[in-house]
């Protein structure tokens, strides 16, 4: 979920990353996003502690969300800012794959990187139909097995 406005220490944490590499916003061809996990701040909040553990390396999202509210899809090599419920910089991760799978496609492994719960694809079918099904009902469309979901894997860069 992207945030408006960012938290001083969103825009501190992507200097000090770019001070690390001998790059500064002057300088830098790089630019980033910066987003929260889910519509919940438990959910936000422990899902970037995860992040921060190295557990969760996937994210997964609806296409048909993204499109209605003209979000770019991901791609390999984009930087994000994590960010807790409250705007607050947690860590910055690289996007390093993205495919568009049906929902009723999502493999074991995926589930498993997502690092979500029990990492079961059971688990991550339901908590993601629950989630997406909030989601869509917010823009007038269903949830289907078939619906695209934008699978991104991406590693943490820095903390």
């Amino acid at each position: 979920m992207q945030t408006n406005t960012p938290d001083l220490s969103v825009k501190t944490m992507w200097q000090d990353y770019l001070h690390l590499i001998g790059e500064n916003e002057q300088t830098t061809d790089k630019a980033y996003t910066f987003w929260h996990f889910c519509d919940s701040e438990q959910s936000a909040n422990k899902l970037a502690h995860l992040v921060k553990a190295g557990i969760k390396r996937a994210t997964a999202s609806s296409l048909w969300v993204l499109e209605h509210e003209s979000q770019e899809i991901p791609q390999k090599g984009d930087y994000s800012i994590i960010v807790n419920w409250h705007g607050k910089a947690q860590c910055i991760i690289q996007t390093t794959r993205v495919e568009i799978i049906p929902f009723n496609e999502i493999d074991e492994e995926f589930a498993q990187t997502e690092g979500e719960g029990d990492k079961s694809l059971e688990y991550w079918r339901r908590v993601h139909w629950e989630f997406f099904s909030r989601e869509l009902k917010s823009i007038g469309k269903e949830p289907s097995q078939e619906m695209p979901v934008v699978c991104e894997k991406f590693e943490v860069i820095f903390q």
